[in-house]
């Protein structure tokens, strides 16, 4: 069964309750991998505090180029932890509730 992020579905269970399957690591190792970044964990967290962050919040943030900026915050779309939404020149993200929520019953206790 492969890990679902859309809100109406399950996501997996806690490591020490069952294996998880070929997909549903695959699924959860991309992710994980995305927030292995310092910068792409803070970008995350920034978002997660709002309802919704505009790229024009984030990007004075950091020590960083524009082009930089957008591709971090492209791995974590691909990752599927985020959601973007261009309005005119810039761009909104928001949390993907149902992404964190497989991160963290994965990592729950019985």
């Amino acid at each position: 069964m492969a890990i679902s992020v859309a809100p109406t579905q399950p996501v997996c269970c806690a490591l020490g309750v069952r294996p998880i399957d070929a997909d549903q690591a695959a699924d959860l190792a991309r992710m994980f991998k995305a927030l292995g970044d310092p910068v792409r964990l803070q970008m995350a967290s920034m978002i997660a505090a709002a309802p919704e962050v505009c790229v024009c919040e984030i990007t004075p943030a950091f020590d960083l180029s524009s082009a930089t900026i957008s591709h971090h915050l492209k791995t974590l779309r691909e990752a599927g932890l985020i959601d973007g939404e261009r309005r005119g020149t810039f761009v909104y993200y928001r949390l993907r509730p149902a992404a964190f929520a497989a991160l963290s019953a994965l990592l729950g206790t019985r």
